[in-house]
């Protein structure tokens, strides 16, 4: 994977060669290279903004700058001299080129798609991403609309709030994508049960001492039984999820909740509905009209019939409801 990042402020990505980050380069599994953005201007103060047409404040970093440190990117990318052999492969066999060989330009913004461990899955399988990180009220749109020429063009929010720049979600950005590469973890095990991973968040972590400050290790870690250990994590996990991020609960495949799981969430409040019964129960209660002529098959899929959900409970009448999937705990 190589990474290149154009700045204001290249020594801000410093971190980056620390702890398992620089061990990942050192191997050779990723090349990090920083671009100054400064040192694409001509003038004495070195100037990357300037004031915004049509008013309002703050500033706009200019087109001109960041075209020049994009073109010198781009001309030293893995995936041009890639692209360019596929393409007069394809010419000679009279073929188009297969797939987009683009580098990827993502560029932080919160007006971007957000950041999440399924995104950092996908862009760890990347062979070349460069980060425009912008400063100011951002980049002049212009800059956008021409990389979109040799860069595929992905805007980036780390959430649903504002930062000085663009540098930490660089960072971030960087971390997660990267201990996704193969042979970038010190042990891969680390990533298959944390939190987002699988969906739901990581059970809680406990080492030695076994009694810390009149506070004791659950009974159960210590108990050597393997079996009764996976229980307790999973248990753990589903409950910080139902307390913490109701909405990973909500979008938790009913399927892959097993008899135990819908035990312990039951206790808790939270049931699942049975759809085949529950449409069986809505046609019975609304026979279809019968008619003489062949009747037409409705191709609207029944609400009862719709995939599992989760959903909140509702309070139960005289008339027996089936039971739903709620995201909070009855109350």
């Amino acid at each position: 994977m190589r990474y290149d990042v154009v700045t204001i402020f290249p020594e801000y990505l410093e971190p980056l060669k620390l702890s398992l980050l620089g061990k990942a380069r050192e191997k050779g599994l990723v090349d990090l290279h920083l671009h100054d953005l400064r040192e694409y201007t001509f003038d004495r103060h070195r100037t990357v903004d300037d004031t915004p047409y049509g008013g309002g404040a703050g500033m706009v970093m200019k087109a001109e700058p960041w075209g020049l440190a994009l073109d010198e990117v781009l001309a030293a990318s893995p995936l041009k001299a890639a692209a360019e052999d596929a393409s007069e492969g394809a010419k000679s066999e009279g073929d188009e080129p297969e797939a987009d060989t683009r580098p990827l330009l993502i560029v932080p913004s919160p007006a971007g798609a957000v950041f999440d461990q399924a995104m950092a899955y996908k862009l760890a399988e990347e062979k070349h991403i460069v980060f425009a990180p912008a400063r100011y009220e951002g980049i002049d749109e212009r800059v956008l609309d021409w990389a979109q020429e040799s860069f595929r063009v992905m805007p980036v929010s780390l959430g649903d709030y504002v930062l000085y720049g663009g540098e930490v979600a660089v960072m971030a950005m960087i971390e997660a994508i990267t201990r996704l590469i193969p042979g970038a973890m010190g042990n891969p095990a680390s990533l298959e049960e944390e939190s987002h991973t699988g969906g739901l968040l990581e059970y809680p972590v406990y080492t030695k001492p076994a009694v810390w400050r009149d506070r004791e290790v659950p009974e159960v870690l210590l108990s050597g039984n393997h079996g009764a250990i996976a229980r307790w994590r999973r248990d753990r996990q589903i409950e910080r999820t139902l307390e913490r991020r109701p909405d990973l609960l909500e979008a938790y495949p009913v399927e892959q909740w097993d008899k135990k799981d819908r035990r312990f969430l039951a206790e808790r409040g939270v049931h699942f509905a049975n759809p085949a019964k529950a449409a069986q129960k809505k046609a019975k209660k609304n026979p279809a009209p019968q008619t003489d002529s062949v009747a037409q098959t409705d191709t609207a899929q029944p609400e009862a019939a719709r995939p599992n959900t989760v959903q909140p409970d509702t309070a139960q009448s005289n008339t027996a409801q089936p039971n739903t999937v709620q995201a909070q705990p009855e109350s």
